[in-house]
C-alpha cells in the first residue's frame, strides 16, 4: 500500500474521532492524578513481592480477631475487613509483616466519580460506552497506521531512530515524539478496546467458585496454617482476596481468590479442597484495566497522563504519542566478582530470604563485601573466600524452584581458590524430609576439592530464631566476623478477663463429636448471643475464636473436638470450677434484630451456637424459622430437646434440620430452596435472614436467595442486604 493511502487513512481516522479523543484525553489526565497521588502513600511495604500467605495470614488473624477478609489492591496495599474489638466495622490498610495499621481506605471523591462517569460513558449509559469503545478502537487503528508511516518515512525499521530533518516545529515534534509514544499509546488503545469487548460480553470472563466435596473433607492430620504448603507457595502479589473460615469446623475453609483462579483450602489440614482456573480472558481483562488506568503503579499512571497530554498535542499536530516506561532493579551494593562473602539462597516462596538477608546486612555493617543471590545463579566467584548457603527444602526432599540447577552448576563451575563453606537448612520437623536438600548440598560440597567446611551443617526448625542464633554463634567463632540474630518479638495479647467454668459435657466426647461448655460471664463486660469468645489455649500468641450463645445468663459454647486440636482440646479438658483467661469480642452486626416481622436463621455445623442463644432470649416471640445442617442425626440430637422446648414456648416456629450423610442426604440449602415462597414472604414483610457457618454454605445459600428474590420479588439480594434484612457471619 502506498504512503499516500496510509496518510489519508491516518488522517481520516483522526478527523472522525478527534472530538471524543479530546474528551477522553482530558478526562484521562484528570483521572491519572488519583493513582499518582496514591504513590506517595506508604501503604505498600518493602519486599511485598516476597511475602507469602503463611507469613501474614496467621499474624493478621492473631492481631485482628474479627477479621473476615483481606484484599490486595493492584498497588500492593493490603486491606483488611471485619469487626474491631468494640464491635465496629474494621476497615484498614495494614503492614502484612508486622500487622500494623497504616491507614484507612478512602472512597473516590464525587468529582472523580463524575469525571470517571464522563470518561467511561459520556453519561449516556450503554450508548456512551459503545462510542467510547469505538473511540479506543479508532485510536488503535490510528496508532497502527502511524507506525507504518514512521517506518516508511525513516526508510526501514533499522533506521527508525535515526536523525530527523527539522522542518517546522509541528512536523519535527510530530515525528520525534511519535517514535517514543508507540508503546504507551498502543497499550491505551488496545486495553481500552479489550475492556469494551468485555463490557459488551464479547469475551468469556465468567468465573466459577470451586466445588467442594464435603463428604471427602479430612480432619487430620492437623496442621498449623503457617505450615500449609498451599500458603507457602502463594505470594501476596498473586492474591486478590482471602476469605477466612468462621469456625474451627473442617467444613469451614479458606477461600483464596487469586489473579488466575480460586482455591478452597481445608483450615485443619491445609488440603486443597477445590480449585478453579479463570479463563485467560479474565487475566487479560485485569491486565488491561491495570494498564489502562495506571491503578497498579503511580509511575505508569504518570506516563499515561503524559501520553494523554501528548495525544492532545498530536490532535493539533496530527499524531498520538506517549512515553516509554522504564523500570529500575535493585542491585547488590558490591559486585559478585569483587565480593569476599557469597550468600546463596534456595527458597520456594521467598521466606528463606529473610534469614539470608539478615546475614547479608550484618556482613555489610561489619565492613565486609557481601553478595547475595539465588542458588541457580551460582558461577565462578574469583574473590570469594566464604560461601554461606541458606536453603529450604521443597516437596519430598527436592530443591526449591530457584535451586534446581545448583548441583549441575556446581560441577560445571569449580572455584579456582579454597572456599570455606557453611550450610544452613530451613524446614519443619512436621515433615519427614526435614532439610533433606540442605544435607544433599552439604554432601556435594564436601566432595569438592576446593571446598572446606567452616562449620557443621545447621538446621532451623519452623523458622526458630534460637536455632538460627546457634548457627550464627558457631559461624562467628570460626570466621572471626561477628553476626547475631535477635529472637522474634510477638505482639502482646489484649486485656483478658477471667471466666469460670460452670459445666462441660459430655466428658467422654470423641474426636469429631461436639461438646457444650458453660461459662460464667462475670460482670465486667456485657455479652449477648452472636458475640465471639477469644481464648489463648497455649498461653502464647495463638488465638482461637468461638461463637457465643447466652442461655440463662451463661455463656455457652458448642465446640467440635478435633484430634490434637489446640483450642477444642483445651476447652474439652476444662473442669467445673476452673477459670480461663479470655476476652469477649462484641459482634454487634450479628445480634438478634430488635425489630423484625420474622427471622429466618440458617446455619451449618457449630454455626448454630449463636442461634440457640437468640432463640432462648426471644422473649417477645418474634416468629423464627430455624434451618440447620448436620452430618448425622446424632449431632442434631444434642440440641433437639432445647429446641423442641423453645418451639413449645413459641420462641421458634419451625425447626428444619438437614442431614448430609443420613436419610435423604440433604444440605441446608436444599431446605431453603424448598421453602422459597415462605422466605420471599419474610423478606417482603421486612423480615430478616441470618446466616451463620461456613463460607461454602453461605455461598450456596446466597445463590439460592438470589434466585428466590429475582423470581418472587424481581429484586436482587443486594437490595435486601443494603436494608439490613440479610445478615451474615460466616468464615
Amino acid at each position: 500500500m502506498t504512503i499516500s493511502v496510509w496518510r489519508y487513512s491516518h488522517l481520516a481516522l483522526a478527523v472522525s474521532s478527534f472530538l471524543l479523543l479530546t474528551l477522553a484525553a482530558i478526562t484521562g489526565i484528570i483521572l491519572s492524578f488519583e493513582p499518582v497521588a496514591a504513590e506517595f502513600q506508604s501503604y505498600r511495604v518493602d519486599g511485598f513481592d516476597k511475602i507469602t500467605l503463611n507469613q501474614t495470614l496467621p499474624l493478621l488473624r492473631q492481631k485482628y480477631q474479627g477479621i473476615t477478609e483481606i484484599k490486595i489492591n493492584p498497588k500492593g496495599f493490603v486491606e483488611i475487613k471485619g469487626t474491631d474489638d468494640q464491635g465496629g466495622d474494621l476497615l484498614s490498610y495494614v503492614d502484612p509483616i508486622h500487622a500494623k495499621r497504616l491507614g484507612v481506605p478512602q472512597q473516590q471523591t464525587e468529582f472523580f466519580q463524575w469525571v470517571t462517569g464522563l470518561h467511561r460513558s459520556l453519561f449516556l449509559h450503554e450508548t456512551g460506552r459503545f462510542f467510547i469503545g469505538l473511540t479506543a478502537f479508532l485510536l488503535l487503528l490510528i496508532t497502527v497506521s502511524g507506525i507504518i508511516l514512521l517506518i516508511q518515512r525513516q526508510r526501514g525499521i533499522r533506521r527508525f531512530f535515526t536523525k530527523i530533518t527539522r522542518d517546522s516545529f509541528a512536523q519535527y515534534y510530530h515525528v520525534m515524539l511519535s517514535r517514543w509514544s508507540l508503546v504507551p499509546v498502543f497499550v491505551i488503545a488496545l486495553s481500552g478496546t479489550y475492556l469494551s469487548m468485555v463490557r459488551f460480553e464479547l469475551l468469556n470472563v465468567k468465573t466459577e467458585s470451586p466445588k467442594v466435596d464435603f463428604d471427602a473433607i479430612r480432619t487430620e492430620p492437623v496442621r498449623k496454617d503457617v505450615d500449609f504448603e498451599v500458603f507457602k507457595g502463594i505470594h501476596l502479589s498473586e492474591v486478590e482476596s482471602v476469605e477466612f473460615p468462621f469456625s474451627e469446623d473442617a467444613e469451614d475453609y479458606y477461600t483464596l481468590k487469586l489473579k488466575t483462579g480460586e482455591l478452597a483450602v481445608n483450615q485443619v489440614t491445609g488440603d486443597l479442597l477445590g480449585e478453579t482456573h479463570y479463563p485467560a480472558a479474565v487475566s487479560l481483562a485485569n491486565l488491561s484495566l491495570n494498564l489502562h488506568t495506571g491503578r497498579a503503579s503511580g509511575l505508569w499512571a504518570f506516563i499515561l497522563a503524559a501520553a494523554s497530554v501528548n495525544i492532545l498535542f498530536f490532535i493539533y499536530s496530527g499524531f498520538a504519542i506517549t512515553l516509554k516506561r522504564r523500570s529500575n532493579r535493585t542491585r547488590n551494593t558490591h559486585k559478585a566478582e569483587e565480593s569476599k562473602f557469597i550468600i546463596l539462597v534456595g527458597s520456594e516462596n521467598g521466606s528463606t530470604y529473610g534469614f539470608a538477608a539478615a546475614i547479608h546486612r550484618q556482613l555489610l555493617r561489619a565492613g565486609e563485601k557481601s553478595f547475595i543471590t539465588e542458588l541457580n545463579n551460582y558461577t565462578v566467584f574469583p574473590k570469594a573466600t566464604h560461601f554461606i548457603i541458606v536453603t529450604a527444602t521443597y516437596g519430598l526432599g527436592d530443591p526449591p524452584a530457584n535451586a534446581t540447577k545448583f548441583m549441575a552448576l556446581l560441577e560445571k563451575h569449580p572455584q579456582q581458590q579454597q572456599i570455606h563453606y557453611s550450610v544452613l537448612g530451613l524446614g519443619s520437623h512436621a515433615y519427614p524430609d526435614f532439610c533433606k536438600f540442605a544435607f544433599s548440598v552439604n554432601l556435594l560440597l564436601s566432595a569438592q576439592e576446593w571446598a572446606k567446611p567452616l562449620t557443621d551443617i545447621h538446621t532451623v526448625n519452623d523458622k526458630s530464631p534460637e536455632d538460627f542464633s546457634l548457627w550464627a554463634e558457631a559461624w562467628s567463632q570460626q570466621s572471626g566476623v561477628q553476626i547475631a540474630v535477635s529472637p522474634e518479638l510477638y505482639a502482646s495479647k489484649k486485656a483478658l478477663q477471667k471466666l469460670k467454668v460452670l459445666g462441660n459435657s459430655p466428658q467422654d466426647v470423641a474426636a469429631g463429636d461436639t461438646f457444650m461448655l458453660n461459662l460464667h460471664p462475670g460482670r465486667s463486660k456485657r455479652v449477648t448471643s452472636g458475640d465471639l469468645l477469644a481464648i489463648y489455649p497455649a498461653n502464647d500468641h495463638r488465638e482461637r475464636l468461638y461463637s457465643i450463645a447466652v442461655i440463662n445468663k451463661q455463656i455457652q459454647l458448642h465446640v467440635k473436638l478435633h484430634a490434637e486440636g489446640l483450642g477444642s482440646g483445651y476447652l474439652q479438658r476444662l473442669q467445673p470450677g476452673q477459670k480461663i483467661s479470655a476476652r469477649i469480642i462484641n459482634n454487634t452486626h450479628f445480634h438478634f434484630p430488635a425489630e423484625a416481622a420474622a427471622v429466618v436463621m440458617i446455619s451449618n455445623g457449630t454455626g448454630i451456637a449463636p442461634f440457640l442463644g437468640m432463640i432462648s432470649q426471644n422473649s417477645r416471640q418474634i416468629p423464627c424459622h430455624l434451618y440447620c445442617g448436620f452430618r448425622e442425626f446424632a449431632s442434631y440430637s444434642n440440641y433437639q430437646p432445647m429446641l423442641e422446648e423453645s418451639k413449645s414456648a413459641q420462641k421458634v416456629l419451625n425447626l428444619n434440620p438437614a442431614f448430609s450423610r443420613e436419610g435423604g442426604r440433604q444440605y441446608v440449602n436444599d431446605l431453603v430452596e424448598r421453602d422459597a415462597t415462605m422466605i420471599a414472604e419474610v423478606l417482603a414483610a421486612s423480615g430478616v435472614i441470618m446466616i451463620c457457618g461456613s463460607l461454602a454454605m453461605q455461598k450456596d445459600v446466597m445463590e439460592t436467595l438470589e434466585k428466590i428474590c429475582q423470581l418472587k420479588s424481581q429484586q436482587s439480594v443486594s437490595h435486601y442486604e443494603s436494608r439490613g434484612q440479610i445478615l451474615t457471619d460466616c468464615y
